[in-house]
């Protein structure tokens, strides 16, 4: 177990809860992905919390949206065509076209806990800032969920972590 508070082992490193964003905006489970992707660009973040009520089930990113736009991932028959078989293709297909057009403006009623990552990789309030580093480069994650015992307290990403790197010590 590692010394917390001002011991002396600890240093001059600071605590996740002196450079986290307290209560992080989330978005709901069932909430479709065109709702995470609003929030997403209202507040100019690139990832969000996931909530079931009032517990963290997961993490949900502008990467894991951009996904949706693989082929695969909107429907196993769907039909992307190249510039090239734009220009030579047939009336029957434009038909086809129309239902892939659907398809992508079908994505945006995706729930998120469909795409989201699960279960969130979190860091502790009391942790220091150089934990939440290593966590973040090893998993290569740009942001953790912070919390209290089970309670969703706030986020912390790589800015926020350079920033209490930068400041003066305490």
């Amino acid at each position: 177990s590692r010394a917390q508070g001002c011991s002396p082992e600890r240093g001059n490193s600071m605590l996740i809860r002196e450079v986290m964003t307290k209560n992080p905006v989330t978005v709901q489970a069932d909430a479709p992905v065109r709702d995470a992707a609003a929030l997403l660009r209202a507040h100019k973040i690139g990832g969000l919390p996931v909530m079931e009520g009032e517990t963290l089930v997961g993490m949900v990113t502008e990467s894991d949206i951009l996904r949706l736009l693989e082929t695969g991932k909107i429907s196993d028959d769907l039909w992307l065509p190249s510039p090239l078989e734009v220009i030579e293709v047939p009336i029957r297909e434009i038909i086809n076209w129309e239902k892939t057009k659907h398809a992508l403006t079908s994505i945006g009623n995706i729930q998120v806990r469909k795409v989201m990552s699960h279960p969130a990789i979190t860091i502790s309030e009391d942790e220091d800032i150089e934990d939440a580093a290593s966590v973040m480069l090893s998993r290569k994650i740009a942001r953790l969920p912070v919390v209290r015992g089970n309670a969703l307290v706030g986020i912390v990403a790589r800015a926020d972590i350079v920033r209490g790197v930068a400041s003066p010590g305490q």
